[in-house]
């Protein structure tokens, strides 16, 4: 997802506090061009890459629509084809409620 540079941060830690993601990626200097409101717009952005499961997607998407300042928010699912055994072990474990 993009965000605002001065929301990226909040954001991204509320996912990881409340569990939603493992962990979130803030990349800055993202410059989007987009068509908005009948107009082609041009803003500097951060990129956020949230590191989650498929069944705590739908929960993270309801979060982060919540708190995101945009309308319509920016959240694209990109499925990981292959991961590290060790590190899916450690998303799932950072995302369940049972270790906190």
């Amino acid at each position: 997802m993009t965000a605002p540079e001065a929301d990226a941060a909040r954001i991204a830690r509320t996912m990881v506090e409340q569990r939603w993601a493992a962990c979130v990626n803030v990349m800055p200097g993202v410059r989007s061009f987009y068509r908005w409101q009948g107009a082609v717009q041009d803003d500097r952005e951060v990129l956020l890459i949230a590191k989650t499961t498929t069944i705590q997607l739908e929960t993270l998407r309801q979060g982060v629509v919540s708190l995101h300042p945009y309308q319509v928010p920016e959240i694209v699912a990109v499925p990981a084809v292959a991961a590290h055994a060790p590190y899916m072990a450690w998303v799932l474990e950072s995302i369940s409620e049972e270790t906190a």
